[in-house]
């Protein structure tokens, strides 16, 4: 057989070996890929929601939030993830005919309020200034935990605004008002002491979209119910309780997440794609400059659910722990310094021995190096292979 020929018997060979090594020391990556299959980044989720009404006539606006966290709660975001605001409790007023419960439909087949709601801002504890604090982590010391937004760098956070808008402004109470910048300025705050990882921004109000236009951090979506000069409206009334239920907006937002569990893989492209200015009565805006994922591989279950991902690290060495007995032993039994023997030095140098040598025998928690033999081994078996394939046709 030609020299040329064996040589490229060779260079295949050693293609093959180095094929297969590089597939045996990605095993990291791959563990890491099967943990890491949402790319978002976030090992836990939040939930602000946020009504700003007071007084019976803004009955839809409560029935909007605690739509909301019914929702957040079915797909997985414990109470302890969750800060709801809520600026009166219609549950309780003596308007309504159906005391303790609140509806977002007129058929009244699911009892918003039931039996487990936790509202952490009640009355006039929603305020401005408790909901940037809220926000940026700057809340009294003596503050609960339930009233805290505990959230990190690798924290996704849903925050829902519900109220009584106009432009760059949403009213807190008919008392106060909190702006397009002071929203945008909470954001920078939240961003700088790294208490994100994303956020999704969902208002719903009259001229929503103009709230979110102050907003320059990274990572945040936004999305909104009307733009400029445009009403938001509500989508249907009860004729007994004597007023709106439900606003258009989150109504068609909940018509899609009512299809979504923890295991969906709707994405808020999904969700978008549904907005109808012609249902809707307005035109929805959204947001996704500052954002760097493609809106079509962003679960709903992101930002929505709890579906958390694994973070890998590495093992620390843990410091051996002493028993009892052997601190008192230390202390009682003073240590008696004795001159080894010199025949010893012979069973000294063979242990030295049989130490270095062990030293070089590669484990499983040593990776770079059993990967580098690993590797060396695939190559000289691949020449040997090649080299006796060669022979065998030289000979044929």
């Amino acid at each position: 057989m030609r020299p040329s020929t064996i040589l490229k018997y060779i260079a295949a060979s050693v293609c093959v070996a180095s094929t297969l090594a590089i597939s045996v020391t990605n095993n990291k990556e791959d563990v890491e890929g099967f943990f890491n299959k949402n790319k978002s980044g976030h090992t836990n989720n939040w939930a602000v929601l946020v009504c700003t009404s007071r007084f019976w006539f803004n009955y839809r606006h409560i029935a909007n939030t605690l739509s909301m966290y019914r929702t957040v709660k079915r797909l997985g975001i414990p109470d302890s993830n969750i800060i709801m605001m809520l600026a009166d409790d219609v549950a309780c007023n003596s308007r309504n005919i159906f005391p303790a419960t609140v509806y977002n439909n007129r058929d009244r087949y699911l009892d918003l309020y039931g039996e487990n709601v936790e509202v952490d801002y009640r009355g006039y504890e929603v305020t401005v200034e408790n909901f940037i604090r809220l926000l940026t982590g700057r809340v009294a010391k003596e503050t609960p935990r339930s009233k805290r937004l505990l959230t990190d760098d690798q924290s996704n956070i849903l925050v829902y605004m519900t109220g009584h808008g106009g432009e760059e402004f949403l009213k807190f109470q008919d008392a106060e008002e909190i702006s397009a910048y002071d929203l945008g300025d909470a954001f920078q705050q939240m961003y700088e002491k790294k208490r994100y990882n994303e956020i999704l921004f969902m208002i719903d109000t009259c001229q929503a979209n103009t709230m979110y236009t102050k907003i320059h951090s990274p990572n945040i979506l936004a999305t909104g119910s009307s733009k400029l000069k445009q009403s938001s409206y509500s989508h249907h009334d009860d004729p007994d309780i004597g007023v709106a239920v439900i606003d258009r907006f989150t109504y068609y937002i909940l018509e899609v997440l009512e299809k979504v569990d923890m295991q969906s893989k709707a994405t808020l492209k999904d969700l978008f794609d549904t907005y109808s200015p012609d249902l809707l009565h307005s035109t929805p805006g959204v947001r996704d400059d500052l954002f760097y994922r493609p809106l079509d591989q962003v679960l709903l279950t992101d930002f929505f659910g709890n579906v958390q991902n694994v973070e890998l690290t590495e093992p620390k060495e843990q410091p051996q722990l002493r028993s009892e007995e052997d601190a008192v032993t230390e202390e009682t039994e003073p240590t008696v310094l004795e001159p080894e023997p010199k025949e010893n030095n012979t069973e000294l140098i063979q242990q030295s021995k049989r130490q270095a040598h062990d030293g070089h025998t590669f484990e499983i928690g040593d990776p770079d190096q059993s990967q580098t033999w690993r590797y060396a081994a695939f190559v000289a078996l691949s020449v040997v292979l090649g080299g006796a394939l060669a022979a065998g046709s030289s000979i044929v």
